[in-house]
């Protein structure tokens, strides 16, 4: 899998994942919104990741890498609430963000490898 792709997955995830817990919750909270923001903003890279921009590729990076780290804190209250739902959306959230950071890093890789030839 390419990285825009990977970007692509990560993107779906962190929109629908956020989405389904506020429309489920019983006391839904704007924050819990703030993924599914973070999401369509990736989103709205893809065409430029995908076209090997590397502006636009650094930016979907810092914002994957950020995303990773905001979503420590619902990880953690969502296990102190012993919700596995709310567990498994976020588990869910994190896989694809790492993955796609994973991506990205061998995209840079490849990157750089292909302009020392």
């Amino acid at each position: 899998m390419r990285a825009h792709s990977a970007n692509l997955l990560n993107s779906i995830s962190l929109i629908v994942m956020p989405l389904w817990g506020y429309l489920t919750s019983e006391n839904p909270s704007v924050t819990a919104l703030i993924p599914a923001i973070v999401g369509v903003i990736l989103l709205l890279c893809y065409t430029g990741v995908k076209k090997e921009n590397k502006i636009i590729a650094h930016v979907a990076v810092l914002l994957t890498l950020i995303i990773l780290f905001a979503l420590i804190k619902p990880l953690s209250g969502a296990i102190d609430r012993a919700d596995n739902l709310a567990i498994v959306r976020v588990l869910i959230m994190i896989l694809t963000t790492i993955f796609a950071l994973v991506k990205f890093v061998q995209s840079f890789i490849e990157a750089r490898k292909n302009r020392e030839k």
